[in-house]
């Protein structure tokens, strides 16, 4: 039972969702948290989630990349306007935004994002490219402590602090080839792991669409670093995970 806490179905690569859904059922994942990083995803988002039912949960994030006040306000909306199962992906993005008066509006952003999921008792996913220490500074800061690090690029010492006070790390299924992702899972306990595609990206094979059938790269991965049975793996991640989300898997043959 394996569980994909982190994937884009409203991406315009899915064109072919049923196919993509019921693959991924086929290859034993029994959930997938799919999340919108634009709010102006939110109706396709809604539609999928109410096509699929207990299986596509939904977590509504922002692009630390779109730090417009409108944009801002919208996300908020969105929060309110669809049953979701946690906030996110928000939080920092220094690769893309370097300019420091932008850096700032970034920040002040994920804050508000932050204290919006702790007033609503929502987990966060975070997205912290090129920044993973100052992101779990803002985190620490606002007091946050349901906390998912998606495909977290930073070091791993500064991981480890951060699963010591019990945020978890969710390994993608580029690890297959990324060196930092492996030593991440090597280093980190098991209790702190779940396991993601964030497809369409991050595929274990290079260039090619990821979509959550491939999730069992991940498991295998993580499996063979740790030197552990893939029982164990896909069990401890896939509590993580339900745990986490406090959902409750439906099992349908209609789709």
């Amino acid at each position: 039972m394996l569980i994909d806490v982190h994937a884009h179905l409203t991406d315009p690569a899915f064109s072919d969702l049923p196919e993509v859904i019921r693959r991924a059922k086929a290859a034993g994942v029994a959930a997938v948290v799919t999340s919108i990083t634009d709010p102006a995803d939110l109706p396709k988002a809604k539609s999928i989630i109410e096509q699929y039912g207990g299986y596509v949960f939904l977590t509504v994030g922002l692009d630390p990349a779109l730090l417009s006040e409108e944009k801002l306000s919208e996300f908020r909306s969105a929060l309110k306007a669809s049953p979701i199962v946690g906030v996110g992906e928000v939080g920092l993005d220094h690769f893309y935004v370097r300019d420091a008066p932008l850096m700032e509006v970034q920040e002040r952003h994920f804050r508000e994002c932050i204290r919006d999921a702790i007033s609503m008792d929502k987990p966060l996913v975070i997205h912290s490219r090129s920044a993973g220490r100052k992101a779990l500074e803002v985190l620490y800061s606002e007091g946050a402590e349901r906390v998912l690090m998606h495909a977290f690029d930073g070091k791993v010492g500064d991981a480890l602090a951060a699963a010591k006070k019990g945020y978890f790390f969710s390994i993608p299924t580029s690890v297959v080839h990324s060196d930092q992702k492996q030593k991440l899972a090597r280093l980190l306990p098991i209790e702190s792991l779940m396991l993601e595609t964030d497809s369409p990206v991050l595929s274990p094979v290079r260039g090619e669409r990821n979509e959550p059938a491939n999730l069992i790269h991940s498991a295998r991965k993580v499996a063979e670093i740790k030197r552990i049975p893939l029982e164990k793996v896909v069990e401890a991640t896939s509590a993580n995970a339900l745990s986490f989300y406090r959902i409750t898997l439906k099992f349908t043959s209609s789709w």
